[in-house]
């Protein structure tokens, strides 16, 4: 995985710690508001488009929403402690509801978030550059010394987002004596992804160390290179815009979509991971940009919408890839 690529923080900023979180919080905001404004981006939110329930400004707002708790959570320290990562979880979760009436609009891309600001909070406390390596490195050491408290407090917050997920059958989401049996087996937060990660892709991403979060932090930075090129007829090859779609698709082509898996079967899942694959084996960045495969992009993107099938574990994935991104220095 070719993710040692470092990077100075921006220019500007002192080494305090308050000022650290200040930029890893508005890095954050900033992941999801790009991801949610991307378009065309095959069966989910974007500018263009709304679900009936859920609109564009509901993520909107849901970004502005939690930045305090994301700018607590890079000033709150590896080892453990409070608040710890299921509480800080919840907390987005909570601030989310409390700005939006559109239900779940990041509860997976909190997931991912929250160690990944805990960790770029502490590396940016011991030097002014980093690696992707050394970031996801840490977020994965992060997670992995999460506690019973943060399993019971993890667990708190599906209410409060109304999340759709698969039965566990050690612990039922919907059955409230399970927080007495995580205390009672002292599982700890960690441990529920480990259980989970076979049918959920953003635990597993927690188990594999954010490999995933990674790349797509490692494609978003390179093809950023690409914005730069003209095509034969003088017209960019890509914009920010291109970038976010490709890293989106890629992810997708890449990996099964657990939320379509859960809202309708593996074989659906599987049909949309191959149609991504389909239009990125047209994509020539070097050539016509995105241009070849705007149209098919479009038309993958009103066949999704018109079964209400939506990616919503790769768009996580990516609003963890665009802050990984920012905080490597990407500007647009």
């Amino acid at each position: 995985m070719n993710v040692r690529l470092k990077r100075p923080l921006a220019s500007g900023y002192k080494s305090n710690s308050y000022t650290f979180a200040s930029y890893i919080a508005r890095c954050i905001q900033l992941a999801m508001v790009m991801e949610v404004s991307a378009h065309p981006k095959p069966g989910n939110v974007d500018r263009t488009h709304d679900y009936e329930d859920t609109r564009f400004e509901h993520f909107l707002a849901s970004a502005v929403s939690i930045y305090p708790v994301m700018e607590n959570a890079a000033n709150s320290k590896s080892n453990g402690g409070s608040p710890g990562v299921g509480s800080l979880i919840h907390s987005a979760v909570r601030e989310s509801a409390k700005w939006q009436n559109g239900g779940n609009t990041h509860f997976g891309a909190f997931i991912l978030l929250v160690p990944l600001a805990i960790a770029a909070g502490n590396i940016f406390q011991k030097k002014h550059e980093f690696t992707i390596e050394e970031l996801v490195s840490c977020a994965h050491d992060i997670v992995k010394k999460t506690n019973v408290q943060d399993a019971i407090e993890f667990y708190k917050s599906f209410e409060t987002a109304k999340v759709r997920v698969n039965p566990v059958d050690e612990f039922d989401l919907q059955d409230s004596s399970s927080l007495g049996s995580l205390d009672e087996e002292n599982t700890t937060l960690y441990d529920l992804m480990e259980i989970s990660r076979t049918y959920d892709l953003i635990a597993d991403e927690w188990v594999s160390g954010f490999e995933r979060c990674a790349n797509c932090g490692e494609t978003i930075i390179k093809c950023m290179e690409w914005t730069n090129e003209s095509d034969k007829f003088g017209e960019p090859k890509l914009d920010v815009n291109d970038v976010v779609v490709y890293a989106f698709l890629k992810i997708l082509s890449e990996n099964r979509d657990t939320f379509i898996q859960t809202k309708f079967d593996e074989t659906t899942a599987d049909y949309v991971s191959g149609r991504a694959r389909d239009i990125l084996l047209e994509f020539k960045p070097q050539r016509s940009g995105f241009n070849a495969v705007r149209l098919a992009v479009e038309e993958f993107d009103d066949e999704l919408l018109s079964k209400g099938i939506n990616p919503g574990s790769t768009a996580d994935i990516v609003i963890a890839g665009l802050f990984i991104a920012l905080l490597g220095g990407v500007r647009f």
